[in-house]
């Protein structure tokens, strides 16, 4: 499914992102990419969706080497990868059907396949109550519940979530990520999460990754992660 192989990534100022990261992810799996600020989670994270290329190193989606894409791939690539932000990343002047909608619309759907569509991934995440709210009258958890809605809604093979609860409180933290793990394994949607928060990784006892200053250093099927 996607494999990382012997990446490195430099940038000019002289910094090291990742250093010689080997790492395959089977279709399906939930992963854990977890380390502190500057371990190199996000880097990976772009990696995959071609906003970033390694400086050396191959990374392969569906053993094809995403790197070697031609531009015209990229947008195409990224159709079938579903991106969770921390800070969201929601039109504020749009509500919340209409956010979810603007993958569909760029595709050019139907009204009626639109309609259909929004309304199932929103009852998928549970706030389909909430279709004709802005963003600013929702809480956080129901705020990155949209972003989630919108991530599923073009039915992506993997859903890459950087951070995706550094805004949120513990119990939020908990139902987001819980709906993660429900859509991973009611869709056998393949699930990569970067985050520095070991409660949620402790809980979920998922396959963790450990980043230390750009190097791999641990690498468990059910791993837990102690942050310090």
């Amino acid at each position: 499914m996607i494999e990382f192989q012997s990446v490195s990534k430099k940038y000019p100022s002289g910094q090291t992102a990742l250093d010689g990261i080997s790492l395959k992810i089977e279709s399906g799996e939930f992963v854990f990419i977890v380390g502190l600020s500057g371990a190199g989670k996000s880097t990976m994270i772009k990696m995959l969706t071609r906003e970033l290329s390694p400086s050396s190193g191959k990374v392969l989606f569906n053993n094809e080497d995403i790197n070697a894409f031609k531009k015209s791939r990229i947008p195409l690539l990224r159709r079938r990868i579903g991106t969770v932000f921390q800070d969201f990343k929601l039109l504020l002047t749009r509500t919340v059907f209409e956010n979810v909608a603007v993958p569909l619309e760029v595709l050019s759907k139907s009204e009626a396949e639109i309609e259909k569509e929004v309304s199932s991934a929103l009852e998928k995440v549970g706030i389909l109550d909430k279709a004709n709210s802005f963003p600013s009258q929702l809480a956080g958890g129901e705020v990155q519940r949209t972003a989630i809605a919108r991530a599923i809604i073009s039915k992506p093979e993997v859903i890459l979530a950087d951070e995706p609860t550094g805004d949120l409180d513990p119990k939020n933290s908990l139902s987001v990520v819980g709906l993660l793990e429900k859509i991973n394994k009611e869709d056998k949607t393949t699930i990569i999460m970067a985050t520095h928060n070991s409660q949620i990784v402790n809980h979920f006892k998922k396959r963790v990754v450990v980043l230390e200053k750009g190097k791999m250093v641990k690498d468990q099927k059910e791993g837990r992660y102690e942050a310090g």
